[in-house]
């Protein structure tokens, strides 16, 4: 039924007539708790609703009413993105998928889950290890954040430079569409041609072209693999990054290869006490997960690599307590430093060879704009995460701070890089994802948009 679209009473009431009430937040405190993501600085609106979808029923009854109703929808998981992909916008409802937390299927002979958009990713990961079964993605937020966002961005993580990001693990998918309609996407078998990719279109559109509220996910055996981690402490970011370049040119593939700079060290270990060292600009994390002697011989020239390129030292662990202890010490370091005031998180990512002069830059505009940035990334395939930190209310920070994060994306591209390894454009990256597609290319995003959804309802104004 049509409604004013400022009306948020009036919404709330027509919206009453599609779901039941205690799937409805009209409370402006509550609606508030849903209008944004975990960026900071990223522009949103309190939406006029927030609906708790039990179904992809449920999802689509909402779209037909924004659609008739001249609202917008934006899709939500846990709220854990940090390009404001998930913002809510003027006059739009937001649709949370949190409470769509079942494990459909599980098939172990073919080695595939079906999950619903809401279910976390360690408890989807914890679900097929007690099967044998490996799901590889694992972004830092992976305690808390769902599937279903991580497949609207494309979410990769600590293990990605070996076992590939999110799309690489999608066979299939279920979707409403902006006219309502629920349609299921992709396959289930282990190959398939039929038809363009329509799947892979979905994953990474951010919501904008549909909402996702069930996934197809191929999976892994979960043996075969021994952990075993190699840690270089380095005197700059610089000289861990010339360890990366030469690890990559070496053809050594880790199953992880992160570094975490000085300040992320110490901003982790006051909060959590892990006994991190302290001091060393930089710590250079790899494992590698070859069984055996295979193994042993793989992480022994990643610790020569290490030490060619100017290593203070380098040490070896197996122990699954300390490599976890290690790499706890790199999911913690945005929560971390949040602590120290709002952080700006850049996502740019650079061909491997391209890490140590990236690094360079990163400080040199720091410097340049007098703002503090630590540094966090996914070494290994070039995703760096420059943390850019302003004091709270400290606005002349706050506009050097977004002078810094424009450079920074600057000077990926001129690198050869690209503006988002994992995030999404979201809104945060609108420019300079502009200039990264071009044009023409982004006109061929806006026919592709208009295809799907004529009217401009979902999640509109992100991701191009």
């Amino acid at each position: 039924m049509p409604v004013d679209p400022l009306d948020a009473e009036s919404v709330a009431a027509a919206l009453r007539r599609i779901v039941r009430s205690d799937q409805l937040l009209s409370d402006p405190a509550l609606r508030d708790e849903y209008a944004h993501d975990d960026a900071e600085w990223a522009d949103f609106h309190r939406p006029l609703a927030v609906v708790l979808a039990e179904s992809a029923d449920d999802v689509a009854a909402v779209v037909r009413f924004a659609a008739g109703a001249g609202l917008s929808v934006v899709a939500r998981g846990a709220g854990t993105g940090l390009s404001g992909g998930a913002n809510a916008l003027a006059n739009s409802l937001v649709v949370s998928l949190e409470r769509m937390t079942r494990i459909l299927e599980l098939d172990v002979a073919e080695r595939v889950v079906v999950a619903e958009a809401g279910v976390i990713n360690d408890d989807l990961r914890q679900a097929v290890a007690a099967e044998g079964l490996w799901y590889p993605p694992d972004p830092a937020s992976y305690r808390i954040s769902t599937i279903g966002g991580n497949v609207a961005t494309n979410a990769g993580g600590i293990c990605c430079v070996k076992y590939g990001v999110t799309r690489d693990y999608v066979l299939g998918m279920t979707v409403v569409l902006a006219d309502g309609a629920i349609v299921h996407l992709g396959r289930r078998t282990a190959k398939g041609a039929t038809g363009y990719d329509l799947t892979a279109l979905m994953v990474g559109s951010e919501g904008t072209l549909g909402i996702v509220t069930d996934v197809t996910l191929k999976l892994l055996p979960l043996g075969g693999r021994e952990d075993r981690a190699i840690v270089g402490s380095f005197s700059s970011l610089e000289a861990a990054g010339v360890a990366v370049a030469a690890i990559g040119a070496a053809g050594v593939i880790p199953s992880a290869l992160e570094i975490v700079d000085e300040m992320c060290l110490r901003a982790v270990d006051e909060w959590q006490s892990l006994g991190l060292p302290h001091d060393a600009a930089a710590v250079l994390l790899a494992t590698v997960d070859e069984p055996g002697d295979s193994g042993a011989a793989v992480a022994a020239s990643v610790a020569v690599l290490m030490t060619d390129a100017g290593a203070l030292r380098v040490e070896q662990a197996a122990a699954p307590d300390e490599i976890e202890r290690l790499f706890l010490a790199r999911r913690l370091a945005y929560p971390a430093l949040e602590r120290l005031g709002p952080v700006l998180t850049e996502d740019i990512c650079v061909p491997r060879s391209a890490v140590p002069e990236m690094l360079a830059r990163i400080r040199d505009t720091a410097a340049a704009h007098d703002v503090v940035i630590a540094t966090i990334a996914h070494a290994g395939d070039g995703n760096l995460h420059p943390l850019i930190i302003a004091p709270e209310g400290d606005e002349a920070a706050k506009a050097r701070a977004k002078e810094a994060f424009d450079r920074i994306v600057d000077d990926c591209r001129a690198l050869g890089g690209t503006v988002t390894g994992e995030h999404g454009v979201g809104l945060l990256k609108l420019p300079g994802a502009r200039r990264e597609l071009g044009e023409r290319v982004v006109g061929m995003h806006r026919d592709i948009k208009a295809a799907l959804d004529p009217l401009g309802i979902l999640n509109p104004g992100k991701a191009f």
